[in-house]
């Protein structure tokens, strides 16, 4: 127990982090309600969702929706099966991050194979088709423009056929205008698929694949736009002792491998990899690792409201609680 520093940051994260001292017993202490005066809200804990990242034979479904705000919606998908038709966002760009499984995406924009930690971009206005083995991978609908800011490790190709057993034939093409969702078709039609696969040889921008690794304590951005930023962060062997806290942003972690704590006065949260969590604007958050964690990191200057059906929420722990996980897992340090 005693003092512990926070970083009070404000997106986009391009000035230092003022750094404050805490008295770390005291931010875990729920505070007075005054005897007079305005009365505060009452602070929510912390909103969990958990899925499997090993594939599941379950229904055929669309992406179901995890978080989304009026401008963006963040999306879980697993595939074993060829996307119906070919999809043109009109209004967003679109962003994904592959977390189990093999799976082809073929675009007017090229064609590539991704893997479990490839991360993509698909512009808006690109028609594309997915093609998942027992996959399953997050989306992101983002206003567009958004741009790639991480090393590329691969671009697409003109690849015809796209993959072993194609056969040309005219597909179905939707275009949709509300974040990627259903129910707003602007325009259906057949196209013929040779001829949007060819489109990649008349276009200046081929689709890059990323597939971040950051060394010890650290981010690695990915996507950057006006309002949001999606990275990936590693966290090693760390007690918890420093703290962030965003003043202007939301925050939602997916837990991509190995496990940690993530500590908070609204609440505390085993990460087990496929675990999501949403840190609201303030609320102040630190990690305790024995070894090494990466998640997936996504900041939103927008409010992000939760979706999912099969929420849960964080739980409450106090500071002596937390003093006795660090000594467990981190006995040299504590």
């Amino acid at each position: 127990m005693g003092h512990v520093t926070e970083l009070f940051d404000a997106f986009p994260f391009t000035e230092p982090a003022r750094r404050l001292v805490r008295d770390e017993e005291a931010l875990f202490t729920p505070a007075r309600q005054p005897a007079k005066g305005p009365q505060w809200d009452e602070i929510p804990p912390l909103e969990v969702i958990r899925i499997q990242q090993e594939f599941m034979d379950l229904p055929f479904s669309p992406p179901r929706v995890l978080w989304e705000a009026d401008d963006s919606r963040m999306e879980w998908q697993q595939m074993d099966f060829r996307q119906p038709m070919y999809h043109r966002n009109l209004d967003v760009d679109e962003l994904s991050y592959q977390i189990h499984g093999p799976r082809t995406l073929m675009t007017e924009a090229g064609t590539t194979e991704l893997r479990p930690g490839d991360m993509v971009r698909l512009p808006v206005g690109i028609a594309h088709d997915n093609w998942g083995r027992r996959s399953s991978h997050l989306l992101w609908y983002f206003p567009t423009p958004i741009t790639d800011v991480a090393p590329v490790v691969s671009r697409a190709e003109v690849r015809i056929p796209p993959f072993e057993g194609w056969q040309a034939q005219a597909v179905n093409e939707v275009a949709t205008d509300c974040l990627g969702g259903l129910h707003c078709d602007r325009a259906v039609q057949l196209s013929d698929e040779t001829l949007l696969l060819q489109q990649a040889e008349h276009e200046s921008w081929r689709l890059q694949v990323m597939h971040p690794r950051p060394s010890g304590n650290e981010t690695t951005w990915v996507f950057q736009g006006s309002d949001h930023l999606v990275g990936v962060t590693t966290v090693v062997d760390s007690d918890g002792r420093t703290y962030t806290r965003h003043r202007n942003a939301d925050e939602v972690q997916y837990q991509a491998e190995g496990t940690r704590l993530l500590i908070s006065p609204n609440g505390v949260v085993e990460m087990t990899p496929g675990t999501w969590v949403r840190i609201p604007v303030g609320v102040a958050y630190a990690s305790v690792v024995a070894g090494e964690s990466t998640h997936v990191t996504t900041v939103s200057r927008n409010r992000l409201t939760c979706r999912y059906a099969d929420v849960t929420e964080s739980e409450p722990w106090d500071v002596a609680r937390i003093e006795e996980h660090r000594a467990d897992v981190l006995p040299a340090r504590v």
